[in-house]
């Protein structure tokens, strides 16, 4: 089935080109369309928004300060499972556990820590739709079944803005 999901790329992340290129390299590989990307810079009371439903655990202000440290880079990635692959590609979010069992993802080679692990993605579509709302508050979700027909067009990515266009 296809789907939306959020994708973002954490500070770390966004702060050396090289491993910012090499993910986003990665996504086209895996088949993703990129629906809608924005690079921004959240406030610490943005970040604890996007992150309200950690509030009551220990790691939320960490969270929250490193998220708001340096630019993210957020994206509207789309594909059949989208949330899942997405997921599998991030590896889980235990980046000690994922060092050791799932290297080859994204946090299995470049995660630090539990909160500096790299980037974050949708868990449900509930969940992708909220997200999704936050960044992207101009989006219309309803419009899934138009990113949908575009999987059978010749796309072409555009490097500058990082979407897909006609």
């Amino acid at each position: 089935m296809f789907q939306l999901t959020l994708c973002i790329l954490k500070p770390d992340v966004v702060r050396s080109p090289r491993l910012f290129n090499e993910i986003i390299q990665l996504i086209l590989q895996r088949q993703f369309i990129f629906v809608k990307s924005k690079r921004l810079q959240l406030s610490r009371e943005r970040a604890g928004e996007f992150y309200q439903e950690h509030q009551q655990n220990f790691f939320y202000s960490r969270l929250v300060h490193y998220m708001s440290c340096g630019p993210i880079s957020c994206h509207i990635l789309g594909r059949e499972n989208a949330i899942q692959e997405w997921r599998s590609i991030l590896g889980p979010t235990k980046v000690f556990k994922t060092i050791f069992e799932a290297q080859d993802t994204i946090r299995g080679q470049h995660g630090v820590t539990d909160t500096r692990n790299c980037g974050h993605g949708s868990d449900s579509i509930a969940t992708a739709q909220r997200e999704i709302g936050f960044f992207f508050p101009e989006f219309d979700m309803k419009s899934i079944s138009k990113y949908e027909n575009l999987l059978v067009n010749n796309l072409t990515f555009n490097q500058d803005t990082l979407e897909h266009q006609l």
